[in-house]
């Protein structure tokens, strides 16, 4: 297909000039495409159609999935069979270096940061397995039956029976985690939207040991001294005030009972306001242990659960125990 007024119609659309960008950094499918532009799986089809059709991009399958990739036409210092090397030679002319432009150009915009930040995360679910920690004489051998996954719910049958606060749970993926080895689950969400989603899904799941509740973190409908465990996971920084929030966290607590938080470290991405709600970017090592011990609690630890080269996001675990009376 030439440079041609087609061409420029096809590339006036921004959710095609974002997918041609993620394609140039990584190969993906339509199921990571749609969780990465946040929109629906039908409109990333047919963007990828109109691109393939017009040469731009190609598809290939690899291991029962098909993944999406830019055409090798297209790529820099390809040459068309036949056709002598030379300017124009990666067969569009001029056209790659006006998407490399516009890629280089879209990098500085909280748009483009948002879409790099979530391909981030689309390579850690990729490398979260055995194949990242392993031993180097390990690297990419196939073992049927690892997954971090299964290692994590075997460690809940180390556990004694528990009752567990899950504390802005969300569409309630942890909680139907928590649920599998604790006594009962408490969960707790602002919305009740997001908190009839999680019924469902546990429904569907026959999980029958999880309360579904709507509620504040700030302002917990929950008694003094009733569970066992408090789980803010990813949750800290959308509280008004996160003082507050552990506060109550503490408060709800049985003697001898702990505070366990799941927390972004301080980071710069501040589109994270606008596109996801966050109040706050992150909390740093030290500031997170402060807050924690002002509650009370002791024996603070402070780890680092997730990190990855070119992450903004690094996951931090914190936990602390309130003392006995």
């Amino acid at each position: 297909m030439p440079v041609s007024a087609g061409l420029f119609r096809l590339l006036g659309d921004d959710a095609r000039l974002r997918i041609l960008r993620l394609l140039d950094a990584e190969r993906l499918n339509v199921s990571e495409l749609t969780g990465i532009l946040g929109i629906a799986q039908s409109g990333v089809s047919r963007h990828l159609g109109l691109l393939k059709e017009a040469g731009l991009v190609e598809e290939r399958r690899d291991a029962g999935f098909t993944f999406f990739s830019l055409a090798p036409a297209l790529q820099p210092g390809h040459r068309r069979a036949g056709r002598e090397g030379g300017t124009g030679a990666n067969g569009f002319g001029p056209l790659w270096p006006l998407l490399r432009s516009h890629f280089d150009a879209a990098a500085d915009t909280a748009e483009g940061r948002a879409d790099m930040a979530r391909l981030e995360e689309v390579r850690r679910v990729r490398k979260e397995n055995f194949d990242d920690h392993g031993a180097a004489g390990e690297h990419r051998q196939v073992v049927p039956g690892r997954s971090w996954a299964a290692w994590a719910r075997a460690l809940g049958h180390l556990l004694p029976e528990l009752e567990i606060a899950d504390l802005g749970c969300g569409e309630g993926y942890l909680t139907i985690e928590a649920s599998r080895f604790a006594k009962r689950v408490i969960a707790i969400d602002r919305s009740e939207a997001v908190l009839e989603k999680a019924r469902q899904t546990a429904k569907r799941r026959r999980v029958t040991n999880v309360e579904w509740t709507r509620g504040e973190i700030e302002n917990l409908p929950l008694d003094d001294e009733s569970v066992d465990v408090a789980l803010l996971s990813q949750a800290l920084h959308h509280a008004t005030d996160p003082n507050v929030a552990l506060a109550q966290a503490v408060r709800i607590l049985r003697p001898g009972g702990r505070v366990l938080l799941l927390e972004l470290r301080r980071h710069d991405e501040a589109w994270v306001r606008e596109r996801l709600g966050d109040r706050w970017l992150g909390f740093d090592d030290d500031e997170l242990r402060g807050m924690l011990e002002k509650t009370g609690l002791s024996g603070v630890k402070i780890t680092v659960g997730a990190r990855r080269a070119r992450d903004p996001f690094t996951v931090l675990i914190a936990s602390g125990t309130k003392p006995q009376r």
